[in-house]
Formats: C-alpha cells, structure tokens, sequence
C-alpha cells in the first residue's frame, strides 16, 4: 500500500518570506474559494508569525481578518494553521502567560485548528505551556523543531527534546527547517526516530528553498515516514520560500507515495490573483533578491525569510561603515561585498553566542551583533559592544537555555556590567498582565471584543495596537507606500542624465563631516522611530546642543514596529553638535542620528 502525503500551502508564510506585507481581508477572501478548489491541500497556514502584527501595521484589524480568512476553509473541510513563538507568542520579545493562554482560546474561537509551537532556542520548557494551553481549547498541538545545522545540532540532540514533547502531550511534531540548512539524511534519521518511537505522532516538514537543500530534504523525510510536507505556490514559491507544490507532488507521485492531485485551472487562477496582489500594493515591499536562491546560506545559516529586512539593513548600514572607512583611508564596500562580510560575521558570532537556531527573533539577535560588529570594526572599535538588551536576554538565559556555550570574552563583558545569568524557568520572568490591559481598556471605554479578541489584541501587540485604534499606523502606512511608488516611479523614470535629487539628510551629514572632521556619528541600532528621552527643549521637542555624552552612555531610543524600545549609545566620549533625526522621525538601522564631537 503506498504511502499517502498530504499537502500544506504555507500561504502566510510565502508573503513573510517575500517581502514586509501581507495581503488584505478583501484580498484573502478572494482567493480561499480558488485555494480550495485546487483540491490538494489538506491543511493552509492562515496566520501566525508576524502576520498579525502587520495587519494592524497597515491599519487593519487582524481579528477581523483572521476570523474571515479561516472561515471558508472550516467549511470546507481543511485544516487552518497558525504558527506562534511560545514564550515570545506571536511577537519578538516574551509574553505572559495569561496572554498565552487567552491566544489559545482566541484563535481556537476565530477558526483555527493546528497552532504550530516553535521555541526558537529548543527548549522545551518554553514549549509546555504552548503544548497545554492548545489542547485545553481543543486546538491540535502541534510541536515544531527549530533546524540548523552545527556540531551541536545532531539528531541525538533534536531526540531528546521530541521525548519531552511527546511527554508533554503534543499531538504532532514538526521540522521547522526555516533556513533551508538541514542536511537532508540527518532529517531523514530524525524523521525515523520519531516515527518508529511514536508511530502515533504525525510528522510535518517545513523546508526554505534559499540553499538548495529542501526538495532532498523533502523526498527523504517522506521516505522515512513523514506525513505532511509543507508547499508553496507560483508567483512566490522557490527563491527564499519554499518548494512548489507542482514539483513537489511530481516527485513523489514518481516515487511511488499516494498524493492527491492539483486542479491546475485553479492553481492558474490562484496564481493570477496573487500576482494580482503584488501588483496592488505588497510588491513594492519585496525585495527582488528573495526570488533568489543562494549557496551562500549554506555557510551563515540564515533563514531565507529573512533577506528581506537583511537587505534593507545593510542598505541602512552601508552608508555609515563607508563613510568610517572613507575616514579611515579604506575603500568602500559594495552591496555585494558588505553581504558577504556580514554572512561572515555571522559565522564567527553565532558559536560565540551559544548556536542559539537562527530563527525569529533569535536570527535577528545574531544577524543585528554581526551588522554591528562590522560598523564598530570599521571604526577601529572592539566587537560585540553595541548589544541591545533583547540580545542581552538571550545570552543571559531569560528566553531560554542557549545549546551551546557563551564564549569567554562575551560572559566577562557580562561581568563587567554586573549582568546574571539565569537557569531557572524563563515564563518565571514574565507575570501575568491581563488585569492592566483589561484596566486600559475600561478606562478607553473600549469593547474587549469577541471571545475577548480585542483584549487578547492589545495585550500581545499593545504599541500596534494603540496606533491601529488612534489612525496613526493606516496613516503611517498610506505615506510609506506612498514614498515606495514614487522611488519605483524615479528609479523607472531615471536616465544617466536625470538622477534622483539627492536626499536631505545625506545632504545634512555630509555638510556636517565638511565642517568638523573630527564629530562622530549617533547609529540607530534598529528601524523605528527615534524618541528622545533626555531633557527636552520645549519648542524644539530634541535636547539641547551642547549636552555631554560620555561613551555607552544612552543618547535616545527608537521604538521599533515591533514595540521594543532599544537603547542608542554613544560611541564616543564629546557633546552633542548637531542632530540629524528629530523628535518623532522614522530611522533606519544604521542612519545616523545625530553627532558628537
């Protein structure tokens, strides 16, 4: 009898792998009807991720949008899915876990089935709550493996935390190979184990197509007993995403598994509108490189959803790191030569830091230390003495136990600012906080919604929140697709004769380093929103010129989209001489601030 595979179309995940946005409710109820009549899935992922952060980024209520999105699929019989960070939730940095627990009974109520759980450092003890809570609201739960590959990372490892998933009462496990770097036999041995100790347990594969490995990786987990492969479709599919179900299923179908078969006047239809979706508005949030695959992964481990914001960083970056090479007498780095150093950089970190698996938010943690490492290198400076306190968290033990070891220069940097590491329970750090969003709300005279959504909202994404309810994100979004047509229209537009007018700030910067050679630049260390923080002079709403810095002391903070506000340090001992980014101004990582001499 041959084995029967089902597929998984991984719709949220093709657009966070592609670019920043994803679709609206309008456009998503659109395509449910032409998904379903592909006839091949049994299972859509439908949310989770950060896809519900960005509906409320682009000022839509991601209630609203979930409930509509999974509602023709509950009739139809097929399984939603969503994905979600167990301590972390569904955001970068850690939830309390009353909140977790009301997730489960909103997603349950909203219609979803599965919640896919994934600890990004594999501790386990961070997934019961996520395994317990699921089952409690009767969701399936399903517990996920973060792949990558090093010397730690052996299938004896990956065992050992499956036995204490299955003893927590999982129903399923999943191998959330996010960067695409599992080897595929060693997936395959795992693949195995699992099946042959708990033939019970379904076994899901998820594999990023950026390396190259996946489709191996997809034929050998099958051939030792996986059920359930995750797929995605044209115009997305390939590139940093994932395998395409067509190929897919022709490869096993000739490899003797009993796969269903694809309605390919739908999948053409499907294919169309979401075309049509990235020509309405999410193409211009996609980076044309993510339809490429690279070897380069290979090396670094990145997860190939990532290169988006990666590349939009180092474009944020290059400017700054030239700029002190330039100082120093160096030649500058191309974008091609600038992503090599970083991938570079990431493999000399990642070991130092403790192998955390490169997955959100971890990957970010490791990829943010390797951008500024390079900027602090390019000033002649030491590494790893630009680490925001999330990073911190992470080393110290607060999101989880690291599998590796934290190198010694790293722990005596700790030292040196009177930092603990902590081994206890991480959930043990974070108390519950349901009692003061539910205050806020009141105060507001704001409805906590259906099956308490609206509550479960703000208390997951609170500063999203806040500027969904108020306009100010619809608003926010309206000027930045805004800003992106008119650079695609100026880039189309452009001749050698007729370039771009240079930008204001650059202008800025550029006058500044003229007249004082000498002043050193304030670096945001992340994309959001620059808040300062110090005394304030009234009618300018930024601090006064002339105020004194000592190095690492706290210049200002950007508030990320994400709800964090990081810390920007000075680098340099001097007074403030000049501000480049005011009060309330959006930055980007590695746009300079202000400067100090």
């Amino acid at each position: 009898m041959k084995k029967k595979i089902q597929f998984c179309l991984v719709y949220r995940d093709m657009w966070q792998s592609s670019g920043k946005y994803v679709p609206r409710k309008d456009q998503l109820e659109e395509i449910a009807p032409v998904i379903i009549d592909m006839g091949c899935f049994s299972r859509i992922e439908t949310n989770g991720g950060a896809s519900e952060q960005v509906n409320l980024l682009y000022g839509e209520n991601p209630n609203v949008s979930v409930r509509a999105w999974c509602k023709p699929f509950n009739e139809a019989g097929i399984k939603t899915q969503m994905l979600e960070r167990a301590l972390n939730g569904l955001r970068m940095f850690p939830v309390p876990k009353d909140v977790r627990e009301l997730m489960c009974k909103v997603k349950k109520a909203q219609g979803v089935d599965i919640m896919r759980s994934f600890d990004g450092l594999n501790d386990h003890r961070n997934l019961e709550l996520s395994i317990k809570y699921a089952k409690k609201y009767g969701m399936i739960s399903q517990a996920a493996l973060s792949i990558t590959y090093s010397d730690i990372h052996t299938v004896e490892y990956y065992t050992s935390v499956v036995d204490k998933l299955v003893e927590y009462g999982c129903d399923e496990i999943a191998l959330k190979d996010m960067a695409g770097v599992g080897r595929p036999v060693m997936l395959g041995r795992l693949v195995k184990y699992i099946k042959d100790k708990y033939p019970h347990i379904l076994v899901q594969y998820h594999g990023h197509t950026g390396p190259g490995f996946a489709m191996a990786s997809i034929l050998e987990v099958c051939n030792n007993g996986a059920d359930i492969i995750d797929v995605a479709m044209e115009p997305l599919s390939w590139g940093m995403v994932h395998a395409d179900v067509i190929t897919v299923q022709a490869m096993l179908k000739d490899a003797g598994f009993d796969v269903p078969e694809i309605n390919m006047k739908a999948y053409m239809k499907a294919r169309s509108l979401t075309q049509k979706f990235i020509d309405d508005f999410l193409g211009y949030f996609i980076d044309k490189k993510n339809k490429i695959s690279t070897s380069l992964l290979v090396g670094c481990g990145l997860p190939g959803g990532m290169m988006g914001s990666m590349m939009s960083d180092l474009k944020g970056v290059q400017g700054g790191i030239n700029m002190f090479l330039k100082k120093a007498g160096k030649e500058p780095l191309n974008e091609d030569e600038l992503l090599i150093e970083l991938f570079n950089e990431v493999q000399y970190v990642w070991p130092k830091v403790g192998n955390p698996p490169l997955v959100t938010p971890f990957s970010q943690y490791v990829k943010n230390i390797a951008l500024m490492n390079i900027m602090q290198r390019a000033q002649g400076k030491e590494r790893f003495t630009m680490m925001d306190n999330n990073t911190w968290g992470m080393i110290l033990g607060k999101m989880g136990k690291l599998p590796g070891q934290v190198a010694p220069e790293i722990i005596e940097l700790a030292k040196k600012s009177n930092s603990e590491f902590f081994t206890g329970n991480p959930q043990d750090n974070y108390p519950d906080e349901l009692p003061k969003f539910r205050k806020e709300m009141d105060d507001n005279g704001w409805d906590y919604g259906q099956d308490d959504e609206e509550l479960f909202e703000i208390a997951m994404h609170e500063r999203q929140y806040l500027d969904y309810k108020s306009g100010v994100a619809k608003k926010r979004f309206n000027d930045e697709l805004t800003k992106a047509k008119q650079a695609i229209s100026t880039t189309t537009s452009s001749t050698p004769s007729t370039q771009p007018k240079q930008d204001t700030n650059q202008q800025l910067i550029d006058d500044m380093l003229q007249k004082n050679p000498n002043a050193k630049p304030v670096i945001a260390t992340t994309t959001g929103k620059v808040i300062w923080e110090i005394t304030i002079n009234e009618t300018s709403m930024n601090p006064p010129t002339g105020t004194h810095f000592k190095e690492g002391d706290i210049v200002c903070y950007v508030m990320s989209d994400y709800g964090t506000n990081d810390e920007v340090k000075a680098l340099y001992s001097g007074k403030l001489i000049s501000i480049i980014k005011r009060q309330g101004d959006r930055v980007k990582k590695g746009d300079v601030i202000a400067f100090i001499a």
